[in-house]
Formats: C-alpha cells, structure tokens, sequence
C-alpha cells in the first residue's frame, strides 16, 4: 500500500486546512486510517484515526476543532483542521494499519506510512 499526502502549507491562527492522503496498491487490506504529526524536538502523537465502520478517535489536543473523514471509493481519508494554534504547527503523516485490533486510543501503527505534509501555523 502506497500513501501519499497533500494539503499542507502555511495557515494563521485560526485559520484551516485541510488535509488529504490517498491510498494506492492493496487497499482492501486496510482496517484503520489515521493522521499523526510529529512537531520538531518532540515525539510523533497520534492525531486522529478512523476505522472501516467509520468510528474515529481523536486525541485531546484536537478535540472540537479536527476532523477525519474518509471516502472509501477514493480510497483516501482527510483531517479537517480548524481554528488552528501556533502548537499544531507540525509534519503531519498519514497512515495505514491492517492487523486487527489496532484501530483504538494507543494509535498503534506499524503498516504503512506516508512521507509526510508539513504544517505551519503563524501568527
């Protein structure tokens, strides 16, 4: 499975974007879709996630202004991103998991990765 993001770029603060990640190859495969970032100097957080059934989870930093969707005849999903802070300036991944059972809070994925879409916020 192949992802590739788009969508990133410059945003003041509170402003949007949104975030786009199309999936090519085996996707049928795929049971969860997520969104992380990784800011510099800091470890990478999962972001948001959502599974086949359509059940998302957010992390508490994005709660109310984030939003993952997906649309599954074009085999993508996207992240929403509103009123954005100076904190959610970031690379932001996209990516797949195809074991089950890893689609919950631990945003354990190990599947298949993106190369990433950077994110800046200003003010």
């Amino acid at each position: 499975v192949h992802l590739l993001e788009s969508g990133g770029g410059s945003v003041q603060t509170g402003g949007s974007l949104k975030l786009s990640c199309a999936a090519s190859g085996r996707t049928y495969s795929i049971l969860c879709m997520g969104w992380f970032r990784q800011a510099p100097g800091k470890e990478r957080e999962g972001v948001a996630l959502i599974s086949n059934a359509g059940d998302t989870i957010y992390a508490d930093s994005v709660k109310g202004r984030f939003a993952i969707s997906k649309d599954n005849a074009k085999n993508a999903w996207y992240l929403t991103m509103n009123n954005v802070t100076l904190e959610d300036t970031a690379m932001y991944y996209c990516a797949a998991e195809a074991r089950v059972g890893h689609c919950d809070t631990r945003f354990l994925f190990d599947d298949y990765w993106g190369q990433g879409t950077q994110v800046t916020v200003s003010s």
